[in-house]
């Protein structure tokens, strides 16, 4: 009876084996054919797209996303901006509100020490910048002439009294001569033999 038993039992491993991937197969097969038949469905047909619209595409796909133009110097003159001005748009970010230790305009009490220095050293700590204060109050594009101006007008307003610098338009450098004919290579190019 042993022997029967064991016979069964190994008979019943090997089937076991073999029929975990046939049945695995078989659902797969199954699976297939169903989604075959039952899945098709026909795709819309697009007429094929001309030379003309193929070429139309590429040529928006290509475009550049920005463009660079660099603009010809102004050949006018600079005229300074007045000291008010130029503390409306620069200064008075940090001294209208005393932000960064910086004084405020129109406080007597913390312009005293700062006009007690004078006139030309308030001008030289502007133009170069002092403690919290960036050079030119950051912008570099203010001309000394303007600093001069809006430091006038704050210590002006701050109960000094500075003559801010007649305004004197600077001649612009001369637009750059369009006609003039390009330079010629470095090297001239060999014919080969």
């Amino acid at each position: 009876m042993s022997k029967k038993d064991d016979s069964y039992s190994s008979s019943s491993f090997w089937q076991l084996i073999i029929a975990i991937p046939g049945t695995i197969l078989a659902f797969t097969l199954l699976i297939s054919l169903l989604a075959h038949f039952f899945g098709k469905t026909e795709a819309p047909t697009t007429p094929a797209p001309t030379a003309a619209e193929v070429s139309a595409k590429v040529e928006e796909a290509i475009q550049p996303v920005a463009t660079v133009e660099v603009a010809a110097a102004s050949t006018g003159a600079h005229v300074d901006k007045s000291g008010e001005e130029v503390t409306k748009a620069v200064c008075a970010l940090c001294h209208a509100a005393g932000l960064m230790a910086a004084p405020t305009i129109g406080n007597k009490e913390q312009w005293a020490p700062r006009i007690a220095q004078g006139y030309e050293t308030l001008v030289k700590h502007a133009i170069e910048g002092i403690r919290n204060m960036p050079a030119r109050g950051g912008n570099p594009d203010l001309t000394d002439g303007e600093i001069a101006n809006a430091v006038a007008h704050m210590a002006n307003a701050s109960g000094a009294n500075f003559e801010p610098p007649k305004a004197a338009p600077t001649e612009a450098a001369p637009a750059p001569d369009s006609t003039t004919p390009a330079a010629a290579p470095a090297v001239e190019p060999t014919p080969a033999s």
